[in-house]
């Protein structure tokens, strides 16, 4: 494998195979991504992959991610059948004093064009009628949806290498330094050198940092999922908590944990999370469970995403989210953008790593 590269991403997941992707629209040759395991065997692999924009607060954010969202339809024409369902979501609640609050949350989005209304039970049951009759109302945004993430990261790589792109998987980066301007990345298998780097390690973005003396806030948030066994189709939605998959299976489950980097399920998370279904769906009651597996979210101390370049450092990049899936085109588009022209067509300045000092 060749060792001089334009650039090198750190990092194979959904946010990296985005960017490497979408760099690759730009230019043929050059690209080089490294991952410790494989792509899809970390967060990428352990997700409900909701494209998910409504109920995001503040509504800056929201809009952010409506961005991305509406960039799915032409990248599943691009790269290729990822799945993607432009289902509306659902995010019910059981208290008729939470209307209030959902109406706040809607009229703060009207401002910036992102359309949500506010149902009552008898528009709920109307949309979703296997939903719990004490249902009192819900949101609903015709822009939710979900995409099968391990076709998409699967057509995310296809399409890069298609482009010219190099991949090096099981190849742990170990050390970075910087010397006559450009980075050397020493990794189990080699060493590499370029000029732009882009770290995109996901919940390792931290470790990787600390090589360049950089601190990159992102924490570790356990998130437990069940899958039920294939069910005739019966939801029309995506539902905040849960969504039924092309193949039936219901797959349930919205937890967040600190617990670093242990995937483990635990039971009373498992039995928190069955009685949630439950409550949303008692049909579900009856369904069999198949399967239990968690993921380990990447989580920035402050909840939004950190884009852009690394203060101080030429040619480094970052790219630590949460919401990777829901986010990965526009990172991807917008992290292309900041290389080769130098700016992007939205400001990303909120987003930037300066903003912990």
């Amino acid at each position: 494998m060749e060792t001089n590269y334009e650039t090198i991403v750190i990092g194979g997941g959904v946010v990296g195979s985005g960017i490497a992707y979408h760099l690759s629209e730009r230019y043929k040759e050059g690209v080089l991504v490294l991952d410790k395991k494989y792509p899809m065997s970390g967060t990428s692999g352990s997700t409900q992959a909701w494209v998910w924009v409504h109920n995001k607060t503040p509504s800056w954010y929201a809009e952010f991610s409506m961005y991305s969202a509406e960039l799915y339809p032409y990248l599943s024409k691009k790269i290729g059948d990822v799945e993607y369902k432009r289902t509306g979501g659902l995010s019910p609640f059981f208290n008729e004093s939470d209307r209030e609050k959902a109406e706040k949350l809607a009229e703060s989005y009207r401002k910036i064009g992102i359309k949500i209304k506010v149902l009552s039970r008898e528009e709920v049951l109307e949309k979703e009628p296997y939903m719990n009759p004490e249902v009192a109302g819900a949101t609903y945004s015709s822009i939710d949806g979900n995409v099968n993430p391990f076709r998409l990261i699967d057509m995310y790589m296809r399409a890069a290498k298609r482009n010219g792109v190099r991949y090096s998987t099981y190849n742990k980066v170990t050390e970075i330094k910087k010397h006559d301007g450009k980075y050397a990345v020493v990794s189990d298998n080699g060493a590499f050198e370029c000029k732009n780097l882009i770290l995109a390690g996901g919940t390792w973005s931290r470790e990787i940092g600390d090589m360049l003396g950089v601190k990159i806030p992102v924490n570790q948030l356990r998130g437990q999922i069940l899958v039920s066994e294939p069910l005739k189709p019966f939801l029309n939605f995506t539902i905040s908590g849960l969504r039924q998959a092309n193949n039936g299976e219901v797959l349930m489950g919205y937890s967040m944990e600190e617990a670093g980097f242990n995937r483990a399920t635990t039971l009373d998370v498992i039995q928190e999370t069955a009685n949630m279904a439950v409550q949303y769906v008692p049909g579900l009651r009856k369904a069999k469970i198949v399967r239990a597996f968690s993921g380990i979210r990447a989580m920035p101390e402050d909840g939004f995403p950190i884009l852009g370049k690394v203060p101080g450092h030429e040619n480094l990049y970052v790219a630590a989210t949460h919401s990777g899936v829901t986010l990965s085109p526009l990172i991807g588009t917008l992290i292309t953008e900041l290389i080769m022209d130098g700016e992007t067509s939205i400001p990303i300045d909120r987003y930037s790593l300066s903003r912990f000092g």
